[in-house]
Order: C-alpha cells, then sequence, then structure tokens
C-alpha cells in the first residue's frame, strides 16, 4: 500500500505570509529598495548603474557596488546619504560598502 502525496504549488506571496522568517527577509529587502531610492537623487547619474541595494543590520545599511574605481567615488557621500536617510527617518548610523568581485 502505497500513500500519494499531492505537493500543491504556493505563490511566493503566501509562502512569506505563512513564514516569520521569509516575512522578515522581504520586509528588509524592500526596506533597502527603499533607502537606495531615497538615496538616489544624491548620486551621481554615472554612479548609479554601479550600486545595488544591500543587507540591512541594525542601524548599518550596506551597498553593493560593482567595482573598485565606483567605491572610492561613493565613499565619499556616504554622510550625507546617511544624513539624509535619517532626515526621511530610517535609524541609519552608518552605511558600509561591500565591493563585489
Amino acid at each position: 500500500m502505497s500513500t500519494t502525496r499531492r505537493h500543491h504549488p504556493v505563490t511566493a506571496l503566501a509562502a512569506m505570509e505563512s513564514s516569520p522568517t521569509l516575512a522578515r527577509l522581504a520586509a528588509l529587502t524592500q526596506d533597502s529598495s527603499n533607502r537606495l531610492k531615497a538615496v538616489t537623487p544624491l548620486i551621481p547619474p554615472m554612479l548609479r548603474a554601479s550600486l545595488q541595494a544591500g543587507p540591512i543590520e541594525g542601524d548599518c545599511w550596506c551597498l553593493l557596488v560593482k567595482n573598485n574605481a565606483a567605491a572610492a567615488k561613493v565613499r565619499q557621500l556616504l554622510p550625507a546619504m546617511a544624513a539624509h536617510l535619517r532626515t526621511k527617518g530610517w535609524d541609519v548610523a552608518s552605511i558600509r560598502l561591500k565591493v563585489q568581485g
């Protein structure tokens, strides 16, 4: 006697709603994307394509940068970006950069 298991497809939204861990991850991802959108006007247009929203760890936000040259330029903007985010209500003490190889 064999038991047949039926697997029902689950949407990503349903999976997130049923898992607190996935829901938290989705919220952090959305928050990080919103932060990047908020600081985009402060970033020179030539550098915008070099940045991606990264993880949030407490009051530290990470930006992913495509190369060292872009990171060097963006590093100069970090104090203004953090101050701008604080004026918009985000708790950002620091922004770190991670260069993607």
